[in-house]
């Protein structure tokens, strides 16, 4: 703060006023009065199935044009693995873009989960964000088997399974870390204070949030394919529904809301120090 108001004196740019907002109620009946509610549900469920419609069929091409079994395949060409990271960071970005203002843009229920820990959703909202979410991503990959079925069951739907060579254990460990790099992405971009703090850097959150999940990608595709999100795994298991696919589910459903877990803490009660601030302003009510 004493570097804030330095900066300020010298003249090169000025802090705006800041306060925390306060949290959100734990259950906002209301909420289903607004239209503003459903119209966020609407965003969530079209988004979550732009996003597994783009992304499964990118997984899919990259699968079909380099299968070893044909022999018109180029084993170097495709997108590869770096593509697929790219397909699934950009959507997320420009769906977070598109989103942000009507919904928050969460697209995904380990986001959604960490925020209302962070009371910053209520628990109806959450819960219809999972729910909006989840069929948004049966209804995108659904779309992805309707166009291409015979590649869609040829090359896996897009589900997320665990390779060979990799425990469970370290499976779930992927999904829990994978999941915290994202969430702490979302809690650090989307930060009131952060942005009131450096308002002279105009920062564009779906940015950072979308390099997140492209880098998560490039590191944990080897292992599980990349969950980090319940619904976008959920999806796609239930349309391609194979019991290896079934079998790893709790594995996608587990780490990422862990990682959530884990990244609201972090952010909340470390980062912003939540639990010491609510300590002092006990304290000074006592004195009153």
């Amino acid at each position: 703060m004493g570097k804030d108001a330095e900066v300020a004196e010298k003249g090169e740019f000025s802090t705006k006023d800041y306060h925390d907002p306060p949290p959100t109620p734990l259950i906002d009946i209301e909420e289903l009065t607004k239209w503003s509610f459903y119209r966020a549900l609407i965003a969530e469920f079209i988004a979550t199935l732009l996003f597994l419609y783009i992304t499964v069929l990118t997984v899919i091409g990259y699968k079909s044009q380099t299968d070893p079994t044909l022999n018109n395949t180029d084993q170097c060409g495709g997108v590869g693995v770096l593509g697929i990271a790219w397909a699934f960071g950009g959507m997320i970005f420009v769906l977070v873009y598109c989103t942000a203002g009507i919904s928050g843009g969460h697209i995904n229920p380990a986001v959604t989960f960490g925020l209302f820990l962070a009371r910053k959703v209520s628990l109806i909202r959450a819960v219809m964000y999972m729910v909006a979410q989840c069929l948004g991503a049966i209804c995108g990959v659904g779309l992805v088997k309707a166009f291409q079925k015979s590649y869609f069951v040829r090359y896996g739907g897009g589900a997320n399974e665990l390779q060979v060579g990799y425990s469970k254990g370290t499976g779930l460990a992927a999904e829990i870390i994978g999941t915290f790099v994202l969430v702490y992405t979302v809690f650090s971009a989307t930060d009131p204070k952060r942005n009131a703090r450096d308002s002279h850097i105009p920062v564009l959150a779906p940015l950072p949030i979308g390099f997140a999940v492209f880098m998560v990608h490039l590191a944990t595709i080897p292992i599980t394919g990349t969950g980090i999100n319940p619904a976008r795994s959920f999806g796609a298991a239930v349309i391609y529904n194979t019991d290896k696919a079934w079998d790893d589910q709790w594995i996608f459903w587990v780490g990422p809301f862990i990682g959530a877990a884990i990244a609201a803490f972090y952010h909340q009660f470390v980062l912003r120090a939540a639990a010491i601030k609510a300590l002092g302003s006990f304290r000074s009510s006592q004195h009153v």
